[in-house]
This record gives C-alpha cells, structure tokens and sequence, in this order.
C-alpha cells in the first residue's frame, strides 16, 4: 500500500492525475470536503481560530494539503491571526498545485518534507489519516493470518501467512473475518503529540471516515473497510491498476485516541462531521450564502452524504488555558465516550 499510493514517480499520490474534482469528466477520481464547499473551511477557521487563541500562537499546520482548497479557505478567513502557514505534504506534485493556489500568502505558507521538533499553535488534518498504509488481518477457519501481496506470473495475488497479530478488540463469532490495524496511523499520531508537547502549547483537529473501535471490529463488518477509489467509483480490488487509483481504509478513532493519550495529550472530543459543523457557525454561513453554496454545503451535514459517516477529533498539549479547555466544535453531540 505504501509503495502503490507514495513510490516516487509510480505511486497514486506521486503521480500528475487530477486526483481531486466534483466531475470525473474533470479526470478526478473523488471530491473532499473542501473542493465540495468553501464554507466548510470558513466553519473549520471558527475552530481554528479558537485553538490559536487558547495555545497563545499564530502558526497554522496542516497535514496532506491535498489540492491547497483548505489552506486556502483557512488563510482567507483567519487573515491576520495566522502569521505562518506550515504545510506538510510527501507529494511533490501536490506540492506543485498547492504552491501555485496558495500564490496570494507566498510570503506566510511554508513547505516542511518532515516534521520538526516541536510544532505550537493549531494543526490540521483533512481526509489524511485514511490515506496511510494499514495491514490486513484474515481469519479464516478460526485462524489468523497477515494477508500479503505475491506475484502470482505476471500479476499480483493476496497470500496469507501465520500471524501473532491480532485486531485490538477480540471480533465475536467463529466465521470468517478480513479487517484491518493501524501501526502507521498510531505511530503517527503518537510523533505528532510528542512534537505538541515539546512545543509551547498547541491543538490539533482531524476529519476523516472511520468509526470508534466497537464498530470498526464489529462481528458483521466481515470484509473490513480498504477500498480504491478512480473516476468517482468504488471498487475493492488494489491488486490492479496500480498507481492508478486511490487506496484508502477507514479510520480507527478509539485507536488514535488511545495513541494520542498514551503520549500525553488531552482528547478535546469526538463527535461527527454534520455536528462538528454546525458547532463551528456553518448554519449562519450557509444563510448568507447562495442556493447552489447552501445545497453543497448540505451535503456535509446530511447524515446519508458525509455528515455522519465523516467524524472530527480534538487533541490538545499544553498552552496558554492549560491542556484542557472546551473546544468550540464538541460543544454539543461530543462522542467522546464512545470510543
């Protein structure tokens, strides 16, 4: 999964397709909430801003820029409360597109291939952690195998192979199961707290898919969750067209919070997309907007479009109001208890 989606020169994000777009008669394969609505960056500036004030920073991060719509919107409503924007980003090519949409704060936005130190103020997040390679469990006849790639002729084939790894939480029943773990997105989010922490305050915010863990290893969730994505359509097999289609699993958020609190940060809360939203104003924005901008934002909300299945959640490390402090986005419908 790493070598398909970030090879250099061959990997799906390290190749020149669109990737990002609302048509596939654009050569886009999907749409993210950015591109869908500019109100949904303006909502996530409420946040944003927020973060900045509590952490006592200027100094925005955000993870897998993707086409720069976000940073975009982030710079454009936050105006003078961002003195640098730092962007994180393993793609050269996004790179590229991203330097050429955020042309208006060339003098603010920065390029980092890795991470420092030590990161303060607010860090962002969007449909990243869904990104990062995971590992396939198989149980079959009530025995557990890690499921690998072969080269089966030409071609590539699934093969399994005796594991001692297990899914955190034991999976009910004796049938079948393929599902998923974690250890990169884990290993992470544990990197990025201890760079919180050693900076002088700071709050980070991730939106993705996913489920707490109690859904994510549920007895009828037999066929786990990767999936590909090309041209707006789902698929199940990454075994072809490699390079070519985006390959993505959903994300586990018991496990990332667990990972964020093992290395001491704060877990501000947990709760769904459409809520997240709403708690950060997008209501108000949507009424001063026009009918088409309200009809696209709708689609963040709705519960059958993203408002649900997308969640939204908070860490925070230190800072001016301590680690602890009521984040504007929890404010109402926190989930934070089922995870």
């Amino acid at each position: 999964m790493q070598i398909a989606l970030y090879e250099p020169g061959l990997g799906y994000y390290a190749n020149t397709s669109p990737k990002f777009g609302p048509m596939p008669v654009s050569g886009s394969d999907f749409i993210t909430a950015p591109e869908l609505s500019p109100l949904f960056g303006q909502a996530l500036a409420n946040q944003v801003a927020e973060a900045l004030a509590a952490t006592g920073s200027a100094e925005v991060w955000e993870f897998g820029a993707g086409s720069g719509a976000l940073a975009a919107q982030l710079l454009r409503a936050l105006g003078e409360k961002v003195r640098r924007y730092h962007i994180v980003d393993v793609s050269g090519t996004l790179r590229e597109r991203q330097q050429a949409a955020l042309a208006p704060w060339k003098d603010i936005v920065q390029w980092h291939d890795t991470l420092p130190a030590a990161i303060s103020g607010a860090v962002v997040g969007n449909e990243v952690l869904d990104a990062m390679p995971v590992q396939l469990l198989a149980r079959v006849n009530g025995d557990w195998y890690e499921r690998g790639v072969a080269l089966h002729g030409e071609s590539f084939a699934w093969a399994d192979r005796p594991t001692s790894l297990r899914p955190p939480v034991g999976i009910e029943g004796e049938h079948d199961v393929v599902t998923e773990v974690h250890p990169q997105a884990r290993a992470f989010i544990a990197t990025l707290a201890g760079c919180l922490r050693a900076g002088t305050g700071g709050a980070a915010f991730f939106i993705d898919y996913g489920f707490p863990e109690a859904e994510y290893y549920h007895p009828q969730r037999i066929g786990g969750t990767l999936v590909c994505h090309r041209a707006h359509q789902v698929d199940d097999n990454p075994l072809i067209d490699i390079g070519r289609k985006d390959i993505t699993a959903h994300v586990d958020f018991t496990g990332v919070a667990l990972a964020a609190q093992d290395e001491g940060l704060t877990v501000l809360g947990y709760t769904s997309q459409g809520r997240f939203l709403l708690n950060c104003g997008l209501a108000d924005l949507m009424q001063a907007a026009s009918l088409q901008e309200r009809a696209n934002a709708m689609k963040l909300l709705a519960e059958h479009e993203m408002g649900e299945l997308f969640k939204v959640i908070g860490f925070a490390a230190g800072g001016a109001q301590g680690a602890e402090w009521a984040a504007l986005g929890f404010a109402e419908g926190d989930r934070s208890h089922r995870l």
